[in-house]
């Protein structure tokens, strides 16, 4: 299929529904291609019941280098054709941004049931980077840049973990996740509760794949979660930061144990009962403030945080 320009001479617009695209107005007419929920569309002409659409069917089109942009994947390809003007939300719809926003959340709240549709996550994402994209100054946009960056960079978490380097320990040595998405978020809601989720999803791309035994792993880790918290406290992410980083640190302990240096190991659990006291004293209602009591408390009756636990 050759490749063509999409036109910016209508109104961006995309679907809530999937629609047949065919080469004229009418359903008797040859089908082009079924487009899916989320896709970019451009609204080039009208006829009755029917609207004549440019329309990317495999992937978003990228944006000026001076707006937010959801980038990062396979180029479009922009096709035309004339579909039912049914289940269509174009940048004039009233209340546009909240319709594609609940579409969204609905396909999202699909992708995570037990036998998901196959396309339901790809769809949460498409309908997040539209209300992005076409409603810029709505106020439902940070949190659909970081819903929209979150899928996406949950599934090439998921595809990572089933890599064979997913169990090597330094991170370099592994496929990271694509961080620009985050970054972009950053960049452009800053000081935002959006921000400190981009930044605490990044914190995988420095996790060891696998410990290998070696205690360095679970130390840096608590200094990468330790500084999330101490970067942004406020943030709901904050109390989960500190938890990982106290169990990290006592893991680290019990492995300092099973090399026979008690003088680091109880260093280490030293470290992770301030880590402790500091989540139950910052974030007392937190249900990590529980969590990290029954930590606290195995610490102080020594019992194997990290490894079996039997005796």
């Amino acid at each position: 299929m050759p490749r063509i320009q999409i036109p910016k001479n209508g109104p961006m617009a995309t679907l809530v529904r999937e629609a047949n695209l065919y080469t004229s107005a009418n359903e008797s007419a040859q089908r082009i291609s079924v487009i899916m929920p989320g896709r970019e569309l451009v609204i080039v002409g009208r006829s009755g019941p029917w609207i004549q659409v440019f329309a990317n069917v495999d992937a978003p089109e990228s944006r000026d280098a001076n707006m937010p942009s959801i980038a990062g994947e396979q180029a479009p390809v922009p096709i035309s054709g004339w579909m039912l003007d049914k289940g269509v939300v174009d940048v004039n719809t009233p209340h546009g941004d909240r319709i594609l926003f609940g579409e969204a959340v609905s396909a999202e709240d699909a992708a995570s049931e037990s036998n998901p549709p196959p396309t339901a996550a790809q769809e949460a994402r498409l309908l997040y980077v539209r209300v992005v994209e076409m409603f810029p100054k709505s106020p439902l946009a940070p949190e659909a840049m970081w819903r929209a960056a979150d899928i996406r960079w949950q599934l090439q978490k998921a595809d990572a973990s089933t890599l064979p380097s997913a169990h090597e320990q330094a991170p370099y040595l592994r496929q990271l996740m694509d961080e620009n998405e985050m970054k972009d978020i950053q960049k452009y809601f800053p000081r935002t509760k959006w921000a400190a989720f981009a930044a605490y999803d990044m914190i995988d791309n420095k996790l060891c794949g696998d410990w290998q035994g070696q205690e360095k792993c679970p130390e840096k880790e608590a200094g990468y979660y330790v500084k999330f918290a101490d970067d942004y406290p406020d943030s709901m992410r904050a109390p989960e930061a500190l938890y990982k980083a106290a169990w990290r640190m006592a893991a680290a302990g019990d492995m300092w144990t099973a090399d026979g240096n008690d003088s680091r190991a109880k260093e280490d659990r030293g470290h992770a009962e301030e880590l402790a006291t500091r989540l139950e004293t910052k974030y007392p209602d937190s249900v990590y403030a529980d969590r990290v009591a029954d930590l606290m408390f195995k610490l102080q009756a020594d019992i194997q945080i990290y490894g079996s636990s039997r005796e």
